[in-house]
């Protein structure tokens, strides 16, 4: 009698741990997707932190790629490269500069169910980060950038652009504590002018589902210019009054988009 009360037991909770999968429309949801996190600009892989700290406890798998910031065209090619090596489905998000790079990258990806811009560039096709900085008046970014020449790969002659780390934290993150600014100017990848001045393909947010959060306070791309490509690309828009730097100083917030658009590619 014990082993069949034993068995009796077994069977019910087995049957108890199946029976959600059968529940509500008739079948399980799709996985989860990974999550594809690219640096824009000025910054590195480590802005995303607080970002991925929430999605990594919320259960995402999250990949926080680093753009190599020469140029728009060979970085979108690595980012796709990037892509190619996940299995499954992907949200792709871009900061910044990075934004260009996804609506490139994503083109071709089938994988790629979601796009998220933050506080981003979403060009359409012909269009630069530095044409699209300066449609709108607001951008105080020119007056903070230093330039350095270099030599490209190619053997012609280019140049690096940072921002002069005294100005670092009003241009940039200004709603960060100045201790973490500091260590994020020190640290900021600098970006080759080509990365700005080369112009979009065809972009993916015309075929790909898109959101974008909105930074009020940023002052390397303007309020006006972020909701103009939102409004265009017709993604889903949250605003939030923050700094170009909004993910590292509210994770939570892109995290919670980022979460939203997770879920409705699923």
């Amino acid at each position: 009698m014990a082993l069949l009360s034993a068995t009796g037991i077994a069977t019910a909770l087995l049957a108890t741990t199946i029976a959600p999968a059968h529940a509500g429309k008739g079948h399980a949801p799709g996985p989860r997707p990974t999550v594809v996190l690219v640096h824009g600009a000025f910054a590195d892989s480590t802005s995303w932190n607080g970002v991925v700290k929430k999605l990594k406890r919320d259960g995402y798998r999250v990949v926080a790629a680093a753009n190599p910031l020469r140029g728009l065209a060979g970085d979108a090619t690595y980012i796709k490269e990037v892509l190619d090596g996940i299995e499954g489905p992907v949200v792709l998000a871009g900061h910044s500069y990075a934004g260009a790079v996804i609506t490139n990258a994503a083109r071709e990806a089938d994988n790629v169910k979601a796009l998220v811009y933050v506080a981003a560039f979403i060009p359409d096709k012909g269009e630069s980060a530095a044409a699209l900085t300066d449609k709108f008046p607001g951008s105080t970014l020119g007056s903070a950038v230093k330039s350095v020449p270099i030599t490209l790969p190619d053997g012609t002659p280019g140049a690096d652009l940072t921002i002069d780390p005294v100005k670092f934290h009003n241009q940039f993150a200004a709603d960060v504590p100045r201790n973490t600014t500091d260590l994020m100017a020190v640290t900021q990848r600098p970006i080759a002018s080509a990365g700005l001045e080369q112009t979009s393909g065809a972009p993916a947010w015309k075929t790909i589902p898109s959101w974008a959060l909105v930074a009020t306070e940023d002052r390397n791309i303007p309020e006006r210019t972020q909701i103009f490509m939102a409004e265009r690309a017709k993604a889903h828009t949250v605003k939030v009054r923050a700094s170009h730097a909004v993910s590292v100083s509210h994770p939570d917030k892109v995290a919670q988009l980022i979460e939203q658009a997770a879920r409705t590619s699923r």
